[in-house]
Formats: C-alpha cells, sequence, structure tokens
C-alpha cells in the first residue's frame, strides 16, 4: 500500500514564512531597505517628473508661447540671397484679427531714413550735440498691444493717424531721455532729417521688442508718403494661450492666400512636445538609478534568503524526513523572499509618494503622480523577491534528506 501524498495548505506555507522573517527582524528590516530604496527611487522618479512637466504649461512664459511672426522668405537666385519680395499687404492687421485665436496682430517695418539723423530742436546745432542716430521704424497702430506697450505719458496713434499720413510719432523712453523730452501735454515735436513730427506718446515699457525703447515709431501710411515705404518686413501676432501652433498655419494663408510658402513663419515649440521631452529625459536619468538600487535589493534579498537556507538546513533535513516534498520545500523559501519584496514595495510606494508630495509643496507645485505607479510597486516588489529567492530556494529543495540531517547536527 503506497504512502499518501503529504499535503500542506498555503496558509501553512505563508505560516512558516512569516514566522521565519519575525525571528530575525533586524535582518529582515535591512534586506527590505534595499527594496525600499529601489521602488521608492522609481515611484519618486515617476512622480516628479510627471510633476514638473505639468509645470511647464504654466511655467511657460505665456507672451513667447502665444507669439507668431510672419515675414518674407529669403529669395535665393544664381547669384546668391536675393532683395526680398514684398508679398505682406498693407491691410495685415485687418486680416489676421478677423481668424478666431488672435488677440492683436500688427506690422512692423525698418524705415530707411537715408542717415537723417533725429533731433527735437528746430535747428541743427553741431557743437551742442542735439542730434542722434535713432532707428525709426513704421507701425500699424496694434503692434503696440501685440508687444504689450505701456505708455509713460500719452496716446498711441491710430488707424486714422495712418489713413492720413499725419506727422506724429511714438519715442521710447530711452529715446526720450536722449532728446530730452518727458511729456507731450505742450506737444513737443521732433526732426528726423528735415520732417517735423509731434510726439504723442512715450513707451515706458514693453514686453517684447525692446529695442524700441531707442527708437522712434511712426504710422505706416506717414513712412510711405515721406520716406517712401514700399512694403512691411514683419507681422506680429499674439495669439490665445494654445492657438498659436493654430495661427501659423492659418496666418500665411491669410496674408497671401496665392502664395503662402513663400511666407516665413515663427511659431513656438508645442508645449506638449517640451513636457514630454522633460519627462522622457528625468526618467531615463533617475530610472537608471532607481533600477540600481532596486538590483541592490533583489541582490540583498537573494543573499539573506541563501544564509538561510544554509542557516536553517537541519530543519530542511526534517522537514523532508517527515514527508515534506521538494516543492515545498522551495513554496516556503520562495514566499520568504516573496513577502520580503511585497513589504519592500508597500513601503517603497509609500516613501516615493511621500517624496513627490513634499518635493511640490516646497516648490509650491501641484503633484501630479498616475495612479498605477504606487498600485504597481508592490507587484514589482514582489517579482523582485521572487526572482531573487529562486536559486535559495531551488538550493534547499535539492537536499537530500539523511545529508541535510547529518550537516544540521
Amino acid at each position: 500500500m503506497s504512502n499518501p501524498k503529504p499535503r500542506f495548505a498555503v496558509r501553512d506555507l505563508v505560516a512558516e514564512a512569516v514566522t521565519s522573517m519575525l525571528a530575525r527582524p533586524g535582518r529582515t528590516i535591512l534586506t527590505i531597505l534595499g527594496t525600499v530604496l529601489g521602488i521608492g527611487a522609481i515611484v519618486a522618479t515617476l512622480g516628479i517628473a510627471k510633476t514638473a512637466g505639468n509645470q511647464i504649461v504654466t511655467r511657460f512664459d505665456p507672451l513667447i508661447a502665444t507669439s507668431v511672426t510672419v515675414s518674407n522668405r529669403s529669395e535665393f537666385g544664381f547669384f546668391g540671397p536675393q532683395p526680398n519680395v514684398n508679398l505682406l499687404p498693407w491691410d495685415a492687421q485687418e486680416r489676421l484679427e478677423r481668424l478666431n485665436g488672435v488677440v492683436a496682430a500688427g506690422t512692423l517695418t525698418n524705415v530707411d531714413t537715408a542717415g537723417s539723423l533725429t533731433r527735437s530742436v528746430p535747428l541743427r546745432d553741431p557743437l551742442a550735440r542735439n542730434e542722434f542716430a535713432l532707428n525709426v521704424v513704421a507701425a500699424s497702430p496694434g503692434t503696440l498691444e501685440v508687444f504689450v506697450a505701456e505708455l509713460k505719458t500719452g496716446r498711441f496713434f491710430d488707424e486714422g493717424h495712418s489713413d492720413r499720413a499725419d506727422p506724429v510719432a511714438l519715442i521710447g523712453r530711452s529715446a526720450a531721455q536722449r532728446l530730452n523730452i518727458d511729456r507731450v501735454d505742450h506737444q513737443p515735436a521732433i526732426f528726423i532729417g528735415e520732417h517735423p513730427f509731434i510726439v504723442v506718446g512715450i513707451i515706458d515699457d514693453l514686453a517684447k521688442e525692446p529695442r524700441l525703447l531707442d527708437a522712434v515709431i511712426i504710422p505706416n501710411g506717414t513712412a510711405r508718403k515721406l520716406f517712401g515705404l514700399n512694403g512691411i518686413d514683419e507681422v506680429h501676432i499674439r495669439a490665445e494661450l494654445g492657438a498659436a501652433q493654430l495661427i501659423a498655419e492659418q496666418a500665411p494663408i491669410a496674408l497671401n492666400p496665392n502664395e503662402p510658402g513663400r511666407l516665413r513663419v515663427q511659431a513656438p515649440a508645442d508645449p506638449t512636445s517640451v513636457i514630454s521631452g522633460v519627462e522622457e529625459d528625468v526618467d531615463a536619468l533617475f530610472l537608471v538609478l532607481g533600477g540600481v538600487s532596486l538590483l541592490i535589493g533583489a541582490i540583498g534579498i537573494a543573499n539573506v534568503t541563501l544564509v538561510s537556507v544554509l542557516e536553517r538546513v537541519g530543519e530542511i533535513g526534517l522537514r523532508r524526513s517527515l514527508g515534506a516534498a521538494r516543492r515545498h520545500i522551495a513554496y516556503q523559501f520562495l514566499i520568504e523572499s516573496a513577502g520580503m519584496g511585497f513589504i519592500g514595495g508597500v513601503v517603497g510606494a509609500s516613501v516615493g509618494v511621500l517624496v513627490v508630495v513634499g518635493v511640490a509643496a516646497s516648490r509650491t507645485w501641484t503633484p501630479v503622480l498616475e495612479p498605477w505607479v504606487p498600485l504597481a510597486a508592490p507587484a514589482l516588489g514582489t517579482v523582485v523577491g521572487l526572482l531573487a529567492g529562486l536559486y535559495p530556494s531551488l538550493r534547499a529543495a535539492r537536499l537530500e534528506p539523511v545529508d541535510a540531517l547529518r550537516a544540521g547536527m
């Protein structure tokens, strides 16, 4: 009559594994610590990368993120670059303002004054040095809104000034200091060469194009009449946040429907790609560190499990002599190593989440973490524990009862 196969309930194996781990709590804690560091590093890395990437949207300069510039594309011929062909219409501002998502639009063009100097007195006096080589630019009224100009005093010129070619001008803060003009209520005049202009406003600050603070700005119509301006250099657009990419596609068609490809468009980078790039770079760097920590933890579990096998050879021999099969011995040590890995995963996930929250709080950020990350961490720890305990458990299962009892005596 054959002997019945020994049967061990799973709860019996789990109880034995828990008892073994609690028998040496110090060693167990130190063994689990490696897994805690590895799992914690991975969870913290994924959370911090996600949180940092999410902040790019709010940290991204709103002005840069919404600025679109359209200009004439340089033409290349047999003898190299050719003069730009003026493909931008004079009513560019009106055309672009009809597009959904455009907050403001305007034109900006350098004016060729044939070397004329600018002064604030009617007569030239070389000895007094009251003439300055200031840049003169022509603009449409919306340009100053695009650049978020702030006036120190006075007002902006409007479309009526351009239509009538009125001799009016805006001057930047630095240009006003050089020309010794600090108020406009008495209608001060400046002279560009022999052409007089009434200063209607002084610009105190600009969020973009700070070079205009040392320039004289006149209406397009005035520049066409007095200086023979025959085309526009650039069109500047301030779009709504998130609409810059779409406006960059639509603007050339609106400005030159027949040949939109001949216009050069400058638009900000897509914030989504920037966020993805930051997350990928941070993940690639710190996941390697987390993986190294996890590998160290796995080696620690394997080492302690192997030492435990060597210390409990007599116990293994006794269990085998009482009817325990090889698989029961292997299962017991696998459960021990998996249990340490699981505990390390749970504690590591908790530590990682706390690190993410702590870093976010210190930077006044909103913590962002994918929900699957802390949930998957214990499973990852368990897998690491199982792999780490595979060799020691197989070695324990291969011990013969007689040899084990003799070695354990």
